[in-house]
């Protein structure tokens, strides 16, 4: 047999590493191989297995480097334009008045989210973004959606948004729909959320959605399509602002109401089907119209409002002093009466509170934009005639000087003075009345006697110092027409004359925006003393009231121009001070047009809408009541130691010619029988007849002539005095025995 062939090295030879008398291991004949040893095998492994997940990590970092860089290429979140507001101008309680266009011309006016009706916030969230309260700014699911439904289509079927998504693109806002601009929405959502926090988003949210035409924001769109606040809305309302973004233009309710309504039902259904509304609910919203017209912004008290804007033009929030509630009474007051009055007719009302000095309502015209009432005018600064309504600070003077008291007696009979004839409105005239009675009767006679007593220049010049601007007749000297308005006067300067007689004198500074209210007020001007000032608020209270009201309610004064061309009439009490004004802007006559008929009305009408019990002004304590014949003598009756003009031009002055002054008269009066055994001949001569005749400031009966008799009650000591038609008096002391 031939030998067995030699092994070869690949078959177990020497160079196989194994050697010749080793016997075969258990195991290794089982595979015929050799098994690799571990050490050997690692390192080949470890190069291709690192190699591997390299390039997995290269994949999955390489698109988080990319939006790295993405973001890096953005500039900085800017929310400086997106926070820009319209103006709004305040009530004292932060009711809105009226709001301002921003300088672009849209209405973006401040909400926040805890002043929406919650059920709208949850119809919203619902509708729009049902994790909003869960995700970072992008939701997850709702992108994997969108992409899927994308690679389906072919083309972007739905976008995915969040609610923070909708805020990016409304803070950045791009035409173009693309990967990239999606992108930056997301990369914006998240940086918004770490910015702001959910609330500031969903702030953000509700003030830059748009709602068509150069509206924005819910609020802007609660008030036009809705005429309120979003504070409250019915579940229909709250659904047509949910659908209204998503399509601003299209289903504008103005324009389209058919595709509104399906928008606001598909709203409805949702909020019903995620538990926001109950099926009911949505079913009785749907019965509901929607709004086919805009309705026009609030424009409450429209002159303030104008002019605190134009004083502060930058400012965003204006917060002025006026009640709003009170504000919109007192115009729908001025609407109404201005129509009753007649075509081209306006009214004007002004209420202070007398304690501040604060404005609390400001009706410059019946309507802002009513053009046959020239309502652009605030006739509440107009420079106009008063009338008699200034004759009260003429009595007050009178008071503060003493020179008169409310009790002293005045005559009101025909008079002239240096060529000036003044007549009462009625053209009759009362004989001798007090000095109340011929205030509360607004009396031109006296009024102008006391003028000519206390002087024209002295009495313009106090109301200037109480910072009331005055306006006389060109190159003219103050003269005694004054007393009947013979000057020009705003209706807010006259309505700070009055609140200062509720104030013991002192004229309010006015104050129209909260924040200038001061803790220690600026010094006042004073228009006279506290007792006068009380004397006048005293008698102006006992004025007789129109037919309308009440009598000894409020202490008031009216007043009518020359010519009828305006009618006047204020009226305070401690509480508040309100002045109203009816007239023309345009200053032609108005026959009729009469103070107390027309003005005094709509005052009394105002102080009811005000509200509260009236308030009367304290008497000061050195005050002195009582009557005329309590007073002291000089006080009784305005001495006149030079003649009126009328009387020396007649003849001779008046004198008592009989009893002659001091004399002792014997009438046989005794202690036991204290009745006169005759009455006492009283004679004068000279004056102006008809002639008074008084005893202690006491009136004698049936005394109008030069001769006359006095019966005394007693003996005593008696003042017996005589006043002609002029003014120009006489008095006597004699002793009854």
């Amino acid at each position: 047999m031939p030998p067995d062939p030699p092994p070869s090295a690949g078959e177990g030879g020497p160079r196989s590493g194994a050697g010749r008398d080793e016997a075969p291991q258990e195991g290794r004949a089982f595979s015929g191989e050799v098994a690799p040893s571990p050490r050997r095998s690692a390192i080949p492994l470890s190069r291709g297995g690192g190699w591997v997940l390299a390039g997995l990590l290269l994949i999955l970092l390489a698109p988080a480097l990319a939006l790295w860089r993405f973001v890096e290429t953005l500039p900085p979140l800017d929310l400086t334009q997106a926070e820009l507001r319209s103006p709004v101008v305040l009530d004292r309680d932060g009711r809105l008045l009226r709001p301002f266009a921003t300088a672009d011309g849209r209405w973006r006016l401040p909400v926040q989210a805890s002043g929406v009706d919650p059920r709208l916030l949850a119809m919203l969230t619902a509708y729009e973004d049902r994790r909003f309260a869960a995700h970072p700014g992008i939701d997850p699911a709702a992108t994997l959606r969108a992409a899927w439904q994308w690679l389906a289509a072919g083309r972007i079927v739905s976008g995915g948004s969040t609610l923070s998504m909708q805020v990016a693109r409304l803070v950045e806002p791009r035409a173009e729909r693309s990967l990239a601009a999606k992108l930056r929405q997301m990369v914006r959502a998240v940086q918004l959320e770490r910015c702001l926090g959910k609330d500031g988003v969903l702030d953000l949210y509700l003030a830059l959605a748009p709602y068509g035409g150069p509206v924005e924001g819910l609020r802007a769109a609660s008030l036009a399509y809705f005429g309120r606040e979003p504070a409250r809305l019915s579940f229909a309302e709250s659904a047509l602002l949910v659908a209204l973004p998503q399509a601003p233009e299209a289903r504008r309710p103005d324009r389209y109401p058919a595709v509104a309504r399906r928008a606001r039902d598909r709203v409805l259904d949702i909020a019903a089907a995620q538990g926001v509304v109950t099926a009911a609910e949505a079913e009785a919203a749907r019965a509901e119209p929607v709004p086919t017209v805009r309705k026009p912004f609030p424009m409450l008290a429209a002159h303030a409002a104008e002019a605190a804007h134009a004083a502060d033009p930058a400012a965003r929030i204006l917060r002025l002093t006026l009640d709003g509630r009170l504000q919109a009474s007192l115009e729908t007051l001025a609407t109404e009466r201005a129509a009753a009055l007649g075509p081209g007719l306006s009214v004007a009302i002004l209420a202070l509170d007398n304690r501040t000095g604060a404005v609390l309502a400001q009706v410059g015209s019946p309507g802002y934009l009513d053009g046959t009432r020239a309502g652009a005018i605030d006739m509440t600064g107009a420079i106009r005639s008063p009338g008699s309504a200034l004759k009260p600070f003429i009595y007050a003077l009178a008071f503060e000087t003493g020179l008169a008291h409310p009790e002293t007696q005045l005559d009101d009979r025909p008079v002239r003075f240096s060529g000036y004839a003044p007549e009462n409105f009625d053209l009759g005239y009362q004989g001798t009345v007090t000095a109340r009675r011929a205030l509360q009767l607004s009396l031109n006679v006296p009024a102008v006697d006391l003028l000519e007593a206390v002087g024209p220049a002295r009495f313009i010049a106090r109301l200037r110092a109480a910072g009331a601007r005055i306006e006389l007749p060109r190159d003219t000297a103050p003269g005694l027409p004054v007393a009947l308005g013979g000057l020009g006067i705003t209706l807010t300067d006259l309505a700070r004359l009055f609140s200062g007689l509720a104030r013991q004198g002192l004229v309010p500074n006015l104050v129209r925006r909260v924040d200038g209210i001061r803790a220690e007020p600026a010094p006042e001007a004073r228009v006279t003393e506290p007792v006068a000032a009380w004397y006048v608020a005293d008698t102006l209270r006992g004025a007789p009231p129109p037919e309308n009201a009440l009598a000894g309610r409020i202490a008031y004064k009216t007043g009518t121009s020359y010519g009828y061309r305006d009618a006047l009439a204020v009226g305070f009490d401690r509480r508040v001070t309100i002045a109203v004004w009816a007239g023309r802007p345009d200053g032609n006559a108005v026959p009729g047009l009469v103070g107390r008929v027309v003005a005094a009305p709509i005052l009394f009408d105002a102080f009811a809408r005000f509200g509260g019990e009236p308030d009367p002004v304290p008497m000061p304590r050195e005050a002195l009541v009582t009557t005329t014949a309590g007073l002291p003598p000089p006080l009784r009756h305005i001495r006149r130691d030079i003649p009126k003009t009328l009387s020396a031009a007649l003849g001779a002055a008046l004198k008592i010619a009989y009893p002659p002054d001091g004399a002792r008269i014997d009438l046989g009066l005794s202690d036991s029988d204290p009745a006169p055994a005759a009455s006492l001949a009283l004679k004068a001569l000279g004056g102006v007849p008809p002639l008074t005749w008084m005893v202690d400031g006491l009136p004698v009966a049936g005394s109008a002539r030069r001769q006359s008799a006095w019966a005394p009650e007693g003996a005593g000591f008696a003042r017996i005095s005589v006043m002609d038609a002029t003014g120009a008096s006489d008095s006597v002391v004699v002793r009854i025995e």
